[in-house]
């Protein structure tokens, strides 16, 4: 993929950019292919491709320069420089379309940028996700609620300009940390999930709700599962780290036996349930949880399991009763 940014160097965040998409798959199987080495008998499927660009269905802005000069993008947290990054192309659509009234928005409303050297201002990022059908999520990042009178007031303005806003929310980040949102959340719409479509099912999306980045690879991985769950037909599955519940969902389409998800996340659990309700789905239950402890204390052992875990990993404790 071609990209202006990383050619002028102001941006590395890609550090593949310059591996052939092809070589790249290859590279991963082969990775994956080493990991399992000690099991050779196992069958390998082809990689399932996404497109080059155009694929995330989320945008993590950092929002830099000024109230009437605002930048959209990421920041050197060491030097606190910013860099835009509004025609990145790897947003899905409705993303690319929404940045330019988010930019506008900050001017209209004043919404002062967060100064990281200087620890000043307010707005710090904003987060945007998107829907195969255009509707969208935008949650603005605050240092405090100083600037939620004046977001509020632009509601009606910005449902306007993005007739397919579903969600605005202001989430509060008041220390002075390198992390992307905080754990206080206020909603500003009366509708509160992002409906994701995957294979025929919703999923909701709560503004702290995790969804994989890539619909189209999302869809293909759930679509397996599920091959794999009703071809196996076992009595009881858990999915730890279950999110809003892809994989459990799927495979509660297929089997008849119990479907257990796991989740630390009390509004990912909720987003899963409401799934359950309008699927009516039996045999399947979420609960919020540590995926570790309810497994290394559970008196029984399920027949299927699946773990989609965080990019940290599931640890040595879960890591060694998956072994065992």
């Amino acid at each position: 993929m071609e990209c202006a940014y990383y050619r002028e160097s102001l941006c590395r965040s890609c550090t593949n950019i310059e591996t052939p998409y092809p070589a790249q798959l290859a590279a991963k199987q082969a990775d994956a292919r080493r990991l399992l080495a000690a099991y050779p008998h196992l069958t390998w499927l082809e990689p399932v491709a996404s497109d080059e660009a155009h694929f995330r269905n989320k945008a993590k802005l950092v929002v830099g320069g000024s109230a009437q000069n605002p930048s959209l993008g990421i920041v050197d947290y060491r030097s606190g420089r910013a860099t835009d990054l509004s025609e990145c192309s790897l947003y899905i659509e409705p993303i690319e379309r929404a940045i330019p009234v988010l930019h506008e928005l900050i001017q209209r409303a004043d919404l002062t940028p967060y100064d990281i050297p200087a620890r000043r201002g307010e707005l710090k990022n904003i987060l945007v996700t998107a829907s195969e059908t255009g509707e969208l999520m935008v949650r603005f990042v605050l240092r405090s609620k100083k600037l939620l009178v004046p977001i509020r007031r632009q509601l009606g303005w910005l449902q306007e300009r993005l007739p397919k806003l579903a969600v605005l929310s202001v989430n509060l980040l008041r220390e002075h940390v390198a992390l992307i949102e905080g754990d206080e959340e206020i909603i500003l719409t009366d509708r509160q999930t992002l409906p994701m479509r995957v294979n025929g099912m919703s999923l909701h999306l709560r503004p702290q709700s995790f969804f994989q980045t890539n619909t189209q690879i999302a869809q293909a991985m759930y679509a397996q599962g599920r091959e794999w769950v009703g071809q196996v037909q076992p009595r009881t599955l858990w999915d730890l780290y279950c999110g809003v519940g892809g994989f459990a969902l799927h495979a509660a389409q297929v089997m008849h036996g119990e479907v257990t998800g796991i989740e630390i996340s009390a509004e990912a659990i909720r987003s899963a349930q409401r799934t359950v309700a309008e699927q009516g789905l039996e045999g399947v239950k979420f609960a919020a949880g540590d995926a570790t402890e309810f497994a290394v204390n559970a008196r029984e052992i399920p027949e299927m399991l699946v773990v989609n875990p965080p990019r940290r990993g599931i640890g040595e404790r879960l890591c060694a009763w998956v072994e065992g």
